[in-house]
């Protein structure tokens, strides 16, 4: 059960195992997508039906005729990745549920803890294979599989790591099932993580080091952005230590500058302002005529 690439990831590591059957595919329904509202199949039912893997698109899981559908479809084990509904108790009971949760649990349960690691600042993250209850996230833990995070390491780089891990990790469960003793999550020390939203790329230069974390985070969406709508493309974190006035042109160099926060600085070489194509920084100053100490809008 499950979506995304994430979850495609996963389901081909299991395809590709010799002594592992996969009976049947529940991802959600073809969206329209585009402009023109192309209606288009979720990456697991493309591989599904490629490999002629029965596949399944309720609108609500938690429906009857849903419900007694899957409860028909002899299984030794269900598997879980970013499918996106709620599994009713009687599925879950049906057979050993298994989730594959981008994080180390209990942190970041929810919905986007790839992003959250990142906000944080984390230098490690991982993959819990752990067993479905009905409370989101909170079931026992199987086995956690850690990786080591770059400093400088966006979204979508860690993203494919992670997806590596959790389709290694998955194979190991399911055939060690046995072995491993499901341990309880710790309750008191659990952290939650929201769904994304667009208003959550908007930044203001007050810290460096809070405002690169963003730019990892949600590089290539929301993206981050100034009130005007000016989004920064490519930055870096030139230091997280100096006093400056926020927003402050602090250096202009060949390809990029460097612009202060109340905390630190960062360096900024591509942008793109409102409605108009990415840039390089340094052509965006010239055509604003901004010089070292005008501030950055």
């Amino acid at each position: 059960m499950g979506t995304p690439e994430y979850a495609k990831v996963i389901l081909k590591k299991l395809i590709d195992t010799s002594d592992i059957d996969v009976v049947a595919v529940y991802t959600q329904p073809d969206k329209p997508v585009g402009r023109k509202k192309v209606m288009t199949p979720p990456e697991v039912k493309v591989l599904a039906i490629e490999n002629n893997i029965k596949v399944f698109q309720p609108n609500k899981l938690r429906e009857i005729e849903t419900v007694k559908k899957l409860l028909s479809i002899e299984c030794d084990y269900i598997v879980v990745a970013a499918y996106g509904q709620i599994l009713p108790t009687s599925i879950l009971n049906h057979a050993p549920c298994i989730n594959l949760h981008a994080s180390i649990l209990p942190y970041y349960r929810g919905a986007s803890p790839i992003q959250q690691t990142l906000l944080n600042g984390d230098n490690e993250t991982g993959v819990t294979a752990m067993l479905m209850e009905e409370g989101l996230d909170t079931g026992d833990i199987l086995k956690i599989s850690t990786i080591k995070i770059n400093k400088d390491e966006m979204v979508e780089e860690l993203f494919v790591n992670l997806t590596e891990v959790a389709s290694n990790l998955t194979i190991d469960v399911l055939k060690n099932f046995k072995s491993y003793t499901p341990l309880v999550q710790d309750n008191s020390i659990s952290t939650h993580c929201s769904k994304i939203t667009k208003a959550d790329g908007k930044i203001i230069f007050e810290n460096a080091y809070t405002l690169y974390n963003k730019y990892r985070a949600y590089t290539p969406w929301p993206g981050i952005y100034l009130e005007s709508g000016l989004k920064l493309k490519k930055i870096l974190l030139e230091e997280k230590d100096s006093s400056n006035e926020m927003g402050k042109i602090l250096e202009i160099d060949s390809d990029s500058i460097i612009v202060g926060c109340k905390l630190g600085s960062i360096r900024i070489f591509k942008v793109q302002p409102q409605s108009k194509k990415e840039m390089d920084v340094i052509s965006y100053i010239n055509g604003k005529r901004l010089a070292v100490e005008d501030i950055l809008l």
